[in-house]
């Protein structure tokens, strides 16, 4: 089978494609035959890495999975004897963030676990898109402490065009809330059409002192500082991010909790993410079905183009997913 590998760190050119042995599935294992893959900033944080302390269990010299790719949408091929959930045929979706990743292929093979039956009626372009990016979105509103979100409440969505963004804005909106999403001029239009009841350039305008206060702020990759969102809250509030840089890492998780005590405001890191849980998949499937969340396809590459693909993303281009078709 073809899939895309690497065997040392760098940027999106240290990809290529190779013909590799079709894994056989084992034990519990389940073999899918990939139909759609897409990109998500997780797979670039993994491809430098984005932070070297993140060498300690990827591998310290060279990675020591050479497979790429989180999310996946394909058919079931064939099943482990131990197997009781899937048969050939199935079509199922999965994050293999917990599985040696792989996405990125002709074929996966992973425990039976690791997938679910995918959305009823929906494409496997479409299906691709979920696992890492929607459920993070899910997870980060209801994430993070504090008191749960309500009907009524004021949201602020940082990186709202991305790959969490346009989630996150659809998933608030269906709970009711009141949206701001935050992202550059080009893309302000795209966010508006996703539900977003206000837009914010921050090219233009520094989002975190615009003098309004919001009951939840969620920061898909943080570029400010924890304390510089306390006058963005209202009391109550949470600010919860989902990344940032090594020195935003150590001041979220030292000083975020600091901050939490000191002015009744939850602000940090989401910690206790959990991929792919099985109630947040089924939550989801529950919003696709009612209509009220769907994906936002900004491109299509075949996988023969993973690297072009992995550089539009990291370029920053993407209204919402990129695709990998297989």
């Amino acid at each position: 089978m073809k899939a895309a590998v690497r065997d040392r760190y760098g940027p999106p050119e240290v990809v290529r494609i190779e013909d590799v042995d079709t894994p056989v599935p084992v034990d519990d294992q389940v073999l899918v035959r990939v139909r759609a893959a897409s990109v998500n900033r997780a797979d670039l944080d993994g491809l430098y890495p984005r932070w070297q302390f993140s060498r300690l269990f990827l591998g310290l010299r060279a990675p020591r999975a050479k497979g790429l790719g989180l999310d996946v949408a394909g058919v079931v091929d064939a099943v482990g004897p131990d197997v009781t959930r899937f048969k050939p045929g199935d079509e199922v979706f999965a994050d293999l963030f917990l599985f040696r990743q792989g996405a990125f292929a002709e074929f996966v093979c992973a425990p039976e676990k690791a997938f679910a039956t995918m959305p009823s009626e929906m494409s496997f372009d479409d299906a691709a898109t979920l696992p890492h990016s929607a459920l993070l979105a899910l997870q980060g509103l209801r994430g993070g402490s504090g008191r749960p979100l309500q009907a009524g409440d004021r949201v602020m969505i940082v990186g709202a065009s991305g790959n969490v963004g346009p989630f996150a804005i659809q998933i608030a909106k269906a709970m009711g809330a009141e949206v701001t999403g935050v992202c550059r001029a080009e893309k302000m239009d795209f966010v508006r059409s996703l539900g977003a009841d206000h837009v914010i350039d921050y090219t233009t305008t520094d989002y975190t002192r615009t003098g309004e206060r919001f009951d939840r702020i969620v920061d898909v990759d943080a570029h400010h500082g924890i304390l510089r969102w306390r006058a963005a809250l209202r009391p109550n509030g949470t600010y919860v991010a989902m990344g940032g840089s090594g020195a935003w890492l150590l001041q979220a998780l030292f000083v975020g909790p600091i901050v939490s005590i000191a002015t009744g405001r939850r602000m940090g890191l989401l910690l206790g993410w959990k991929p792919f849980r099985a109630e947040d998949v089924e939550a989801l499937k529950e919003l696709i079905a009612a209509g009220t969340v769907k994906p936002y396809v900004d491109r299509r590459f075949p996988l023969v183009q993973i690297v072009e693909a992995l550089r539009y993303l990291d370029d920053g281009r993407p209204r919402g997913k990129v695709v990998i078709t297989v």
